[in-house]
């Protein structure tokens, strides 16, 4: 459930609320969604914060039960996950400093309405690059635990190899975004992390119905 549910939660919150209150390239209409369902926002910022919360829980729970194969890579998948898991705390605290701008604080009179939606539209615009720069993090991370449970048994070793594809591929179009933005005209921004979702969604559910394999005695001991 560490898998799923964390997942369901933010596709919940960015499918179902953020891109209906967000609109792209449209400041004004953003703002006025927001200020229309300031709740619902701010129910899609929670959302954001149990996400991070899951991903802290999930990345404890793959510590304990890879750092049996490797300890070090263990540890080390552990801490990408976490920068995650920061990043998208990060996140939510754009869209709170978002709201900042639509409210009505006696310091934001200094600025004109026009320049407070431009702020709001440009804060949570900044969040964009903050969840990229956290797949990477999450790529990285997934890939050495797909290593992991492929060393292991835990999990068919099909699985597994497409977990380590599906991971690698994240993390190599994050990495490519950065050096070049023009990249996401080759690759759509979409199929990014698309196969990365996939593979921790049916991970989830093979755990959860499956549990784990016994682990194969040549893969038993810690680095």
């Amino acid at each position: 459930m560490a898998l799923i549910l964390p997942f369901l939660i933010v596709a919940s919150a960015e499918f179902g609320i953020f891109e209906r209150l967000i609109v792209a390239g449209d400041a004004p209409q953003t703002a006025q969604n927001i200020l229309a369902h300031t709740a619902l926002f701010r129910l899609g910022v929670v959302a954001d914060v149990l996400y991070s919360t899951g991903i802290i829980i999930l990345l404890t729970a793959l510590y304990r039960i890879l750092a049996p194969v490797n300890r070090g890579l263990a540890m080390l998948a552990a801490f990408f996950r976490l920068l995650y898991a920061v990043m998208w705390l990060d996140i939510a605290l754009n869209c709170f400093k978002a709201l900042k701008f639509l409210g009505d604080g006696s310091y934001l009179t200094a600025f004109s309405a026009g320049q407070l939606q431009a702020l709001t539209r440009l804060t949570l615009a900044s969040s964009f690059d903050t969840y990229y720069v956290g797949l990477l993090f999450f790529g990285l991370a997934s890939t050495l635990c797909s290593i992991l449970w492929f060393k292991s048994n835990y999990i068919p070793r099909t699985l597994a190899g497409f977990g380590i594809l599906a991971s690698a591929w994240a993390a190599f179009c994050s990495a490519a975004f950065f050096i070049s933005p023009d990249f996401a005209k080759v690759v759509d921004l979409s199929l990014f992390d698309v196969p990365l979702g996939l593979f921790e969604l049916v991970l989830g559910c093979w755990l959860l119905i499956k549990g784990l394999r016994p682990m194969e005695p040549s893969s038993g001991k810690s680095a």
